[in-house]
């Protein structure tokens, strides 16, 4: 298969052959014929969750919106299409989505069935805002999940970590598109969120913190705030002992700011302030690995001083390290299920021997905490811990039977991780 990697360049994929099916009929064709097959997004996965040793299936050409729902405020898509692409569409059409993740140059389907995330207390994770989706199962046959339906399957199929069949079309839940700007704030001490920590997330409807670990400080904090929000007219100079930035900056100590979304209070549409990268620039730092735990809230601050204690294990290999909120949900398979937390994002330097002997360092300094790994990264929990942590585990494995009994879309990472083969 040409072009085996994913974007990072540190995951080499196994798969035999690669499908690019121009409409659902040939997906449907595809997968009736296959003896096993997984679905390639944007490729923005850092392990094997969306590989296996058979067929490939790339929904790069069905990206279309297909339609918008001017009296029930919703939009559905095709799975392949970008936040990118579709946040231009709707916000010329005068909506928005509730948030966005750190870029925009990830599919929606892949990011919904992964929980990727955005920041912001009241903000859920992306999946959140899913309405309904169709997905072609096993026999090619396509099964509908609906919030309208009562027997509550939805929120077990929405994070389905690729294993129930290849979703074609998802609609989503918009608001009103809005106007937002961003501050970032230099040097806030760990220790103030100790008293403050609830303050600070407060301050913006996306808050991000970022550190190198170098020492008990956030080198930066980005404060993304709706400028009709009048709580937050005022800009100040200090914030909680950071300073205001009194020019751009990269998350990435070094790195030119020219590639992220615009900063010092410059006014600008949602789409372009929520994500930290431009959807024209190569996000983040380029070839890098990331992994991220999640927390519960009331656990972060001490979670935090937790790997502070091994700060010289982390610094060294790592560009910059991010902490967000996220609200809590109900999606079975989601690390904020039932739960607010905290998201704890590593972007390692691309050194996978050392930070494979990293993770389980830090793994063991959160586990007091019962902090769950992100499905698409990087991660050394055994399986069996890993299954603790999900209550709804024993569900979620009977859905993926349902929809798949013979484990077509099933693979090594899925059979490791949570059907406990």
């Amino acid at each position: 298969m040409e072009n085996d990697r994913n974007w990072a360049g540190n995951y080499r994929y196994s798969a035999s052959e690669l499908y690019v099916p121009a409409n659902v009929g040939q997906v449907q064709e595809m997968v009736a014929r296959s003896r096993q097959v997984k679905v390639l997004g944007t490729r923005h996965s850092f392990n094997g969750i969306a590989d296996c040793t058979e067929s490939l299936l790339s929904l790069q050409n069905l990206n279309r919106v297909i339609a918008l729902d001017h009296a029930h405020n919703k939009v559905t898509v095709e799975g392949g299409i970008r936040y990118g692409e579709l946040c231009q569409y709707l916000h010329g059409s005068g909506y928005a989505l509730h948030n966005l993740a750190s870029l925009p140059h990830i599919t929606v389907a892949g990011a919904c069935a992964t929980a990727t995330h955005g920041s912001g207390d009241l903000n859920g994770n992306l999946a959140t805002v899913v309405h309904s989706f169709e997905v072609v199962k096993a026999d090619g046959d396509v099964a509908v999940f609906s919030r309208e339906k009562q027997d509550g399957g939805i929120a077990g199929a929405i994070v389905g970590l690729g294993g129930l069949g290849v979703v074609t079309k998802i609609t989503l839940d918009v608001i009103p598109a809005f106007q937002m700007n961003q501050y970032v704030y230099d040097n806030l001490p760990l220790v103030h969120l100790k008293e403050h920590f609830d303050d600070i997330f407060s301050s913006g409807y996306s808050v991000s913190l970022f550190t190198d670990w170098k020492k008990a400080t956030f080198n930066q904090v980005w404060l993304k705030r709706k400028i009709a929000d009048q709580a937050f007219d005022q800009v100040e100079p200090e914030f909680f002992g950071a300073r205001l930035a009194t020019s751009h900056r990269h998350p990435v100590p070094g790195h030119t700011s020219v590639n992220c979304s615009e900063q010092m209070g410059i006014p600008g549409p949602w789409h372009e302030r929520l994500p930290h990268f431009r959807m024209d620039f190569t996000p983040s730092a380029g070839e890098e690995l990331q992994s991220e735990y999640f927390v519960p809230r009331q656990d972060a601050y001490h979670a935090l001083c937790s790997l502070d204690l091994i700060r010289e294990h982390i610094s060294p290999l790592l560009y910059v390290s991010e902490v967000r909120t996220i609200a809590e949900d109900n999606l079975w398979m989601s690390p904020c299920y039932k739960q607010e937390s905290v998201a704890i994002h590593f972007t390692w330097k691309p050194s996978w021997e050392a930070v494979k002997q990293v993770l389980p360092i830090i793994e063991k300094q959160l586990e007091p905490f019962h902090a769950r790994p992100h499905w698409g990264k990087l991660f050394a929990m055994p399986p069996a811990r890993l299954q603790s942590l999900y209550e709804k585990l024993p569900d979620f494995q009977q859905l993926l039977l349902q929809c798949d009994p013979q484990g077509k879309f099933r693979n090594a990472f899925l059979n490791t991780n949570i059907m406990g083969d």
